[in-house]
């Protein structure tokens, strides 16, 4: 059994895998040591955990980790992956983006993929039937963009997302919002489409704490996997375990 913790920008997730399946999810406001102590008594065969931080975690944290887990892999530049990284600049790249990949390929092998991570920011990365990772692009997520409004102007209000929204404000909170969740789906469909063209038969996964804001309002087919990133995790340790 695997323990799976993804420390995100804004929450923590813990997740306790079995046979590639997901028994149990926790999510926090931070990493919380305690959390670890009671999933490892009520799961006594927990014995392989893995972490993936978008920021930097506190070294003593890493180090009870390893202390608790027969294997444990704190997931940075050098960690195996079961896929070709062929990114130029590996030490900058977020170990989320690549985890997500990975989980897209797990699901998918051999297959051109595209991953929309729909989070604090909004990633688009490209994995290719040869298994490969090629990249991909970050743009400013949802949240980022109404604040980005409200902070950088004068008189603009802040705003909150809503599902319905016209195609042209006729109030100021109309407009705003409307520009900028027909900006991101405008976005994320143009971008769906340029990969198309290139990539055949490229499938589209989305992921992220937005997904399912996004999923019914994009015109392309697309797969919808909240847990894309934890499951992407959880083949990184497993093929690490196998390699031991």
């Amino acid at each position: 059994m695997n323990l799976v913790i993804d420390i995100g920008n804004t929450q923590v997730k813990f997740a306790v895998f079995s046979n590639k399946k997901i028994l149990k999810t926790i999510i926090e406001d931070e990493l919380n040591p305690a959390v670890v102590d009671r999933l490892k008594k009520e799961y006594p065969d927990l014995k392989q955990a893995i972490s993936c931080s978008v920021g930097n975690t506190d070294k003593n944290i890493g180090d009870m980790l390893k202390n608790k887990f027969d294997l444990f892999i704190e997931m940075g530049p050098q960690t195996p992956i079961p896929i070709e990284n062929l990114y130029e600049t590996k030490e900058t790249l977020g170990p989320d983006r690549i985890a997500a990949a990975v989980g897209a390929n797990s699901l998918f092998p051999s297959s051109n993929l595209l991953v929309i991570d729909a989070g604090t920011a909004i990633t688009y990365d490209l994995v290719d039937e040869n298994n490969r990772y090629l990249g991909g692009n970050i743009s400013p997520g949802l949240e980022i963009r109404f604040k980005a409004l409200h902070e950088f102007t004068k008189k603009l209000p802040l705003i909150e997302r809503a599902d319905d929204f016209p195609i042209i404000g006729k109030t100021t909170e109309e407009a705003i919002r409307s520009g900028v969740q027909s900006g991101i789906i405008s976005e994320m469909d143009a971008m769906i489409e340029k990969i198309k063209d290139r990539w055949i038969d490229c499938k589209t996964i989305l992921t992220g704490g937005d997904c399912f804001f996004f999923d019914e309002k994009l015109k392309n087919t697309i797969f919808v996997m909240f847990e894309l990133t934890l499951l992407g995790l959880n083949r990184i340790i497993e093929y690490n375990a196998e390699k031991k």
